[in-house]
């Protein structure tokens, strides 16, 4: 399985149990745990492609997900 295929947790419990460094690791993580979320939430917006929802779905993220450091 490919890490596009993956979910962000699937990833990082995969590079720990490989024995990598957390906290070398836990960015690209978290980075790709927002870029999920978002397309996530695109799809399911009736028309992805327009600026609007791209907006909206960074504003998701970051009121919903970027409170928790």
């Amino acid at each position: 399985m490919s890490d596009k295929e993956k979910t962000a947790i699937d990833w990082l419990v995969h590079h720990l149990h490989q024995g990598k460094e957390l906290l070398t690791i836990i960015p690209y993580a978290k980075q790709m745990e927002k870029e999920q979320i978002t397309t996530a939430y695109l799809t399911g917006i009736m028309h992805p492609l327009e600026m609007e929802a791209t907006k909206q779905a960074e504003q998701y993220y970051n009121e919903i997900y970027n409170t928790i450091k």
